[in-house]
């Protein structure tokens, strides 16, 4: 027999885990499980339908959240003007002398920027940086000669979600300080993401199930009347 903990007993007086609600009352169910005694992050996970394995089924994006993670970005710079990335707000820039450090196993920074020139080397750490998802890629943005841009973009809260093996994707959407319309605001702008970010070649149930949580509660599943026009 499955035991749970005292917070999901806890929590399952705040509300009915088994059903399906719409985001606002979601949010609102999850804000008053009992909190731990630090910030949590609170996480919105996807159940898809495609089959990762099929090229054109891939589904990977970036998106800004209006109103930030609540997370402190580390950014990481690959560029031969480490001085002006610096400038710019990165944490840490450089090129020879940084891709030395990664080889060395040194990940200690949440986000690689590169610029195309710098990227020309910086494909050698794809083994390195390319499981942990640090791996700069145009797709999502971080291969860019605007690194100003770039830098600005990431550090104001822009995610990046990319489906699993598994046909799941999990996106941290904020933090538990914040309020309930921040998260649900957060949340949507993830939902709309992912949805547009449907291949065009699949044609089944896109979106199977959203579920939304901390990192030390329970979820909460969100009705599909939320994603159900993806």
């Amino acid at each position: 027999m499955e035991k749970h903990s005292k917070r999901y007993h806890s929590a399952v007086k705040a509300a009915d885990l088994s059903k399906e609600y719409p985001l606002n009352e979601a949010v609102e169910i999850l804000s008053k499980f009992p909190k731990a005694k630090f910030d949590e992050t609170v996480e919105l996970s996807f159940r898809l339908g495609v089959d990762p394995a099929q090229g054109d089924q891939m589904v990977r994006g970036t998106t800004p959240l209006p109103n930030g993670s609540g997370k402190k970005i580390r950014v990481l710079v690959f560029t031969d003007d480490a001085e002006k990335a610096l400038a710019a707000g990165a944490d840490f820039a450089g090129l020879a002398d940084m891709m030395a450090k990664v080889q060395s196993g040194w990940l200690d920074f949440d986000v690689a920027i590169a610029t195309n020139e710098a990227m020309k080397q910086v494909r050698t750490l794809a083994r390195v940086l390319g499981p942990k998802g640090l791996m700069p890629n145009p797709k999502s943005g971080t291969v860019t000669d605007d690194i100003a841009a770039g830098i600005k973009a990431v550090k104001a809260g822009r995610v990046e979600f990319k489906v699993d093996k598994t046909a799941n994707i999990g996106v941290g959407i904020g933090k538990r300080s914040f309020t309930p319309a921040q998260i649900a605001e957060n949340a949507a702008a993830v939902l709309e993401a992912i949805g547009k970010a449907k291949p065009a070649a699949f044609k089944g149930h896109y979106i199977k199930s959203v579920t939304i949580s901390s990192s030390m509660s329970p979820g909460v599943k969100i009705a599909s009347t939320e994603f159900s026009k993806f």
